[in-house]
């Protein structure tokens, strides 16, 4: 069953996951240049899979395997490609504040048309 509540709390964890790879991209970067640093990265694929919306569903096989795991990859960093992940962060970032905003005005309209 459909609730706000249920759907509040899975963008909360979605605007999480969303800021600890927002760290992860700017330690990559901020690390760049650093002898024997690791890459780091936060997918999230995995984890919206398990959400039940077509749209989650389908965002969720773009973005391919686990959520919560840190992924360390022994590759050289490319400044390109690092900020090419932070534009993708952000916009994942812009579409969870959307939906947060969508769920908030929801309520609202159920409050006020109960009053």
């Amino acid at each position: 069953m459909y609730t706000s509540l249920n759907s509040i709390g899975k963008v909360s964890l979605m605007m999480d996951l969303i800021s600890q790879r927002q760290r992860a991209i700017g330690s990559n970067i901020a690390n760049m240049d650093t002898p024997g640093y690791v890459r780091r990265d936060i997918d999230f694929g995995t984890y919206l899979g398990t959400m039940n919306s077509p749209l989650e569903t389908k965002l969720s096989q773009k973005l391919g395997p686990s959520a919560i795991i840190e992924e360390r990859v022994y590759d050289e960093i490319n400044p390109a490609q690092e900020l090419i992940a932070l534009q993708e962060n952000s916009m994942l970032y812009s579409m969870a504040t959307r939906r947060m905003t969508n769920i908030i005005t929801e309520m609202k309209t159920v409050i006020n048309v109960g009053k």
